[in-house]
């Protein structure tokens, strides 16, 4: 195993020593101090050296903080006439860099993204757009424990209905149908009969035993010939 340079300072100046005490002549003896004290002032360096050496090595790297990905997927919206805003509620998202928050935006779509709150990811898309928007103009903001989204509509003035094309289907989907304006004008008591089975066969619980308890009623009233018709 090699020696390292302090050991072979040591080594020295052990030698310098034991040349000092068997030297007689002071002349020999003053070149020996001279050279221990040379010595000695390197090895004081080496040890020195050494010690740093072995502290930056013992200090254990810091450990990267591990983050879990969380998908957003609750929002609320309004509308102006230029943008929609998005409202994202995020506790001490304020605390954040400016640069660990910050949206991608494109025609129908934006993405919300917050990296490293108290030890998670988050972020938030929104694809499909119900209306095309302006990403040069779109931006964000950070407020107290929540943030803004700006998405700035291409065509100003035009209102939205939702914030998806999605979220519109849907929508259309459990909307009642009422069927054409000409079965409409025929028989009003059949479209009202549409809508009204349309609401049954979509809606909840309550719903359900509300239609029921009318058309159960309108039929007594039927049978006894009189009262108001449910479907007169």
């Amino acid at each position: 195993m090699p020696v390292s340079k302090v050991e072979e300072l040591k080594r020295d100046l052990e030698e310098l020593k034991k040349l000092h005490e068997e030297a007689q002549r002071h002349r020999v003896q003053d070149v020996l101090s001279i050279e221990m004290r040379k010595v000695e002032t390197e090895l004081s360096k080496a040890l020195l050296l050494e010690n740093n050496t072995k502290t930056d090595s013992e200090v254990s790297p810091i450990p990267a903080v591990k983050c879990y990905e969380v998908k957003l997927n609750t929002y609320s919206w309004y509308q102006s006439e230029s943008f929609v805003k998005i409202f994202v509620s995020l506790e001490k998202v304020q605390n954040l860099p400016p640069e660990q928050v910050f949206c991608k935006f494109t025609d129908r779509s934006m993405e919300l993204n917050v990296k490293r709150l108290e030890g998670r990811n988050y972020v938030l898309p929104i694809n499909n757009l119900l209306e095309a928007i302006d990403p040069v103009k779109s931006h964000w903001k950070v407020k107290s424990d929540k943030i803004v989204v700006f998405l700035a509509k291409r065509t100003a003035g035009r209102t939205w209905s939702h914030v998806t094309g999605t979220d519109k289907r849907e929508h259309d989907a459990k909307a009642p149908k009422l069927g054409d304006d000409d079965s409409m004008a025929s028989d009003p008591s059949a479209g009202l009969m549409n809508v009204l089975k349309q609401m049954y066969e979509t809606g909840d619980d309550n719903m359900k035993r509300t239609i029921a308890q009318a058309w159960t009623q309108s039929q007594e009233q039927q049978m006894r010939g009189g009262g108001p018709k449910l479907f007169d």
